[in-house]
This record gives C-alpha cells, sequence and structure tokens, in this order.
C-alpha cells in the first residue's frame, strides 16, 4: 500500500467522484479507477458505494479513511522532524485537550514560547479525555491536557497550580441563578447532565450520595457546549468543569459552584520513551519550568 494510493483514495472521499477527483489529481480517470480497486482488492473490502449518482464511503470506507488521515498525518509530521536545522527550532508540537480552565494557563505558556520560538506551529486537537488520550498512546499527539483522575503511570507530567472546580449550568432564569452556590438538595427532583467520562462520573456520583431522594440523570454528555444546548432549552441542568464555558452568555445561561466543593486538578502529560522532535522537547522544558509559576486559579 502506497502514500500516493492513499491520497487517491481521500481525494475521491472529498470530492465523492471519481471524475472530479481525476481532475484534482491531474490523473486520467482510468488509472485513478484502477489504482482504488487494486486497493480494494488489497484490503479484502469495498470502500466506496458506487450505487447513487455520487459515489459514498461504505462503513469500511469511513474507517479506512479516518486511518489514512492519521497515518499521512503522521508522515508528514515525521517529515518535519526529521528535516529540522541545526540553527533553529521549528516544527510541530501536537496538544490534545477537552475544554478547561487550565487551557487558559497553557495558552499563556504557548503565548510566552512563541515569542522566542516564532517558527514552531501548534496543532490542537480538542476532544474528550478517552478520545485524546487514544490519540497520545497511539502516537498521534505529543502531548494531553487531562481533568485528574486519570491512569498517569504511562506518562511523565507536570501539574497545573490551581484547581478545576465543578459547578452546575443552569437556564439564566432559574431560580437557582439567585443562589452563589447549589448544594444537592437544590438539585432534588431536577433533571440532570452529567459528565460520561467514567472516571469524573463516579466522582460526580459519590458527591450525590448526599442526596435524600433518588437521581434523575436523563442525559450524560462528553462536552459541555452541547450540554450548554440543552440547559438552554430547559431541558435539565449540567454538572461540569466551570472553566469549560469560559465565555458563557449570562443572559441565556448561569454558572454556579457545589457546595460543598468539588474540585479536580489539570495535568500537562506526555507519554515516556516516545521519541519527541526537537520543538515537542524544547516545548516540555519551558512547560515544566513556567507551569509551577502561574498564579493558582480558582476554576472559573
Amino acid at each position: 500500500m502506497e502514500l500516493r494510493v492513499l491520497k487517491y483514495f481521500l481525494a475521491i472521499a472529498r470530492e465523492q467522484g471519481i471524475t472530479r477527483a481525476a481532475d484534482v489529481l491531474h490523473i486520467t480517470q482510468p488509472t485513478l479507477s484502477r489504482q482504488i480497486a487494486e486497493l480494494e482488492e488489497e484490503l479484502g473490502v469495498q470502500l466506496f458505494d458506487r450505487s447513487g449518482r455520487r459515489i459514498r464511503l461504505t462503513d469500511e470506507g469511513i474507517l479506512f479513511r479516518r486511518r489514512a488521515m492519521e497515518i499521512l498525518d503522521l508522515v508528514e509530521r515525521t517529515r518535519e522532524e526529521v528535516s529540522e536545522q541545526d540553527e533553529r527550532i521549528e516544527g510541530t508540537v501536537s496538544i490534545g485537550c477537552g475544554v478547561l480552565r487550565a487551557f487558559q494557563d497553557l495558552a499563556e505558556i504557548i503565548g510566552r514560547f512563541r515569542e522566542t520560538h516564532p517558527l514552531v506551529h501548534f496543532q490542537i486537537h480538542t476532544g474528550n479525555a478517552d478520545d485524546v488520550q487514544q490519540r497520545i498512546d497511539q502516537g498521534l499527539l505529543d502531548l494531553a491536557l487531562f481533568i485528574e483522575p486519570v491512569a498517569a503511570e504511562p506518562y511523565n507530567y507536570v501539574r497545573f497550580p490551581g484547581k478545576e472546580l465543578y459547578g452546575v449550568m443552569l437556564p439564566a432564569d432559574s431560580p437557582l441563578a439567585e443562589k452563589s452556590a447549589v448544594t444537592v438538595d437544590d438539585l432534588a427532583g431536577l433533571p440532570l447532565i452529567l459528565p460520561s467520562r467514567l472516571n469524573v462520573h463516579s466522582e460526580v456520583m459519590n458527591w450525590f450520595q448526599r442526596a435524600k431522594q433518588p437521581l434523575d440523570i436523563p442525559f450524560t454528555s462528553n462536552l459541555s457546549t452541547n450540554a450548554a444546548m440543552l440547559v438552554v432549552h430547559h431541558l435539565a441542568v449540567a454538572i461540569i468543569a466551570l472553566g469549560s464555558q469560559p465565555y458563557a452568555d449570562p443572559a441565556r445561561i448561569a454558572l454556579r459552584p457545589l457546595a460543598p466543593e468539588l474540585s479536580e486538578t489539570a495535568i500537562l502529560a506526555w507519554r515516556r520513551q516516545q521519541p519527541q522532535s526537537r520543538a515537542v522537547k524544547r516545548f516540555i522544558a519551558f512547560a515544566q519550568e513556567e507551569i509551577p509559576k502561574l498564579a493558582p486559579g480558582d476554576g472559573k
């Protein structure tokens, strides 16, 4: 399987047609069709559904597209890393993260780093913790910003000062928005959206052990942005890391901390014994020096 054929496959998937893809690639249609047919024969699966006016990916094709994109991304990153010149630091640092308060601190660190290393490019991948962990374990990310608890044994890491404070996201017109903090009793009987990540879900459920009546949990969500839409439509209230909504519209959404406090910490992690480019090594060293100097945040 050649990289060239992977690029051909992705062009067809993007253009949804052999003819258009051949024009973009500047090759003949018969050549392109033959290459894809040989690829499908090599894989033993059909990658495209050719029954309609536009060809579409099969389920196997959708999976293969994701893997092809990952392979080509790794190749490009490797090409950048091995071609770095001795006299300057350049290349790409890829970081995976959820939407956390600690990312505001990380953005400050990145800004200071680029003042002295302007040729370093940062690739930010936003996803839930499971997605980010899978990508860093596969070598698709250099670093990951995790909220604890996380199984940190495979990683080296530096911990951010301050807290990731949990709270409740409410419609702005909710009576609870008048309170400075929200208790278990305040949430009694209300439909809830809880974090779907297993470790965090368990921490939240432990906090709810104080509840005197059964919980109503019609929703779970892995990112607070979609949870916010359910809240705005008065379908439920959400338990979230407050730092995941730094720009919430106060006319539509209210954020209140939980009482008693529920909080965790965040870490910037990288895999042990994983080969790293000079750009990544330099950024890790910089982050290890600068993150402990940050003023502790309050999680909001």
